[in-house]
């Protein structure tokens, strides 16, 4: 008769063929997808080998765009430095020149409003005090 280890036994060893039957599909499966991926990483390489001889001639030229613009904004710095010294300069000589004339003017000023204020005196009659004679008083 049979045994109950011996069923046990056959019935553990279905199992663990069940168990290495589910691995296989599953193993199975992965090597299916990353074949996929493969072909797909297989393709990208070869678009991106196409792809990178003109980029990297693109590259070239924007990098010697780029130095070129270096160099532009460094004799546009130099020209900017000059033309803040020349200005400089002219707010000095204005200064000066400001300086010099400010004194002639306020003398100007000062002897046109002694003259005006003379022709007021003789046109309106008053003396040097501010006060009006009778007669002066009686004319106006």
């Amino acid at each position: 008769m049979t045994d109950g280890a011996f069923i046990r036994d056959v019935l553990i060893g279905v199992g663990v063929l069940a168990a290495g039957i589910g691995v296989f599909v599953v193993c199975f499966g992965l090597y299916k997808l990353f074949a996929r991926v493969n072909k797909t990483l297989d393709e990208v390489d070869r678009q991106i080998s196409a792809v990178s001889a003109p980029v990297v001639e693109t590259l070239g030229h924007v990098g010697g765009i780029a130095d070129t613009a270096d160099a532009t904004v460094a004799r546009l710095g130099a020209v900017v430095g000059t033309l803040e010294g020349v200005a400089g300069g002219v707010g000095s000589t204005a200064k000066l020149a400001s300086d010099a004339v400010a004194p002639a003017l306020v003398n100007i000023g000062a002897t046109l409003a002694g003259i005006t204020a003379g022709l007021r005196r003789l046109v309106n009659g008053t003396r040097r005090n501010g006060v009006v004679s009778k007669e002066e008083h009686t004319n106006v």
